[in-house]
């Protein structure tokens, strides 16, 4: 929060309204407890294209060797609480703070916040959660309890993005590790302009868990080769 690249402005409420007109503009909310709202626009923006996502050898390997299994929407808010308890390197605290749990909570009850799960037998060891408007999907936060549990989530939602017809993952703030998964930087105004165009019609809307088509490591696998 030291960064004010795309500090736009403060105040106002985490309202389910709010938060979508906010994100059609490519504007999220980022801040901590002791802090009132503030909405960000970052540039450039760092986003990944669904059908380029680099998947490392290591990574394949771990596929290989794991029983995990993969659902979306089943435990939406075990997936923003592991991700707000998770440590991050040069932060103390979490942004994901309890108003902010809820009023993503309300997002997804209302269709429009989703995650993706990781699971080795009954145990959450890794996910990801955002907002989807229309056919793009704006990352929030993602978690790991083993290794290669969040990476696999990120490959899980970009391949089905994909298949759905949806070109764009959203990673918010440029990052080296958003890197080394193939997540780029494109001019503020260009991701703006393309939100024109993919936040239209309600693609992603409504829950995942019973169209979700991937259960199982060796499906993601199999349609890893699409991936970069």
């Amino acid at each position: 929060m030291h960064d004010p690249n795309g500090l736009l402005c403060w105040g106002g409420d985490l309202s389910t309204a709010r938060l979508l007109n906010a994100y059609r503009q490519g504007i999220f909310p980022w801040f901590s407890e002791e802090q009132p709202p503030l909405w960000w626009s970052p540039d450039p923006r760092m986003v990944l294209p669904t059908a380029s996502l680099h998947v490392s050898r290591s990574l394949r390997k771990l596929w290989r060797q794991q029983d995990w299994t993969i659902s979306a929407d089943r435990a939406f808010e075990s997936v923003i609480r592991a991700c707000a308890s998770a440590p991050r390197d040069g932060q103390q605290g979490t942004w994901i703070s309890a108003p902010m749990r809820r009023a993503y909570v309300d997002l997804h009850r209302a269709g429009y916040a989703h995650s993706v799960e990781i699971w080795e037998g009954d145990r959450l060891i890794g996910g990801i959660y955002g907002v989807a408007i229309g056919r793009m999907f704006f990352g929030e936060s993602m978690f790991s309890a083993e290794t290669g549990g969040s990476k696999t989530a990120i490959a899980a939602l970009c391949a089905v993005l994909h298949a759905w017809g949806c070109p764009l993952l959203d990673g918010q703030v440029e990052s080296e590790h958003l890197a080394t998964l193939g997540f780029r930087t494109v001019p503020r105004a260009t991701f703006i302009e393309q939100l024109r165009a993919l936040c239209s019609g309600d693609t992603l809307h409504g829950q995942w868990g019973r169209r979700w088509p991937l259960t199982e490591l060796r499906h993601l696998h199999e349609c890893s080769v699409h991936l970069g």
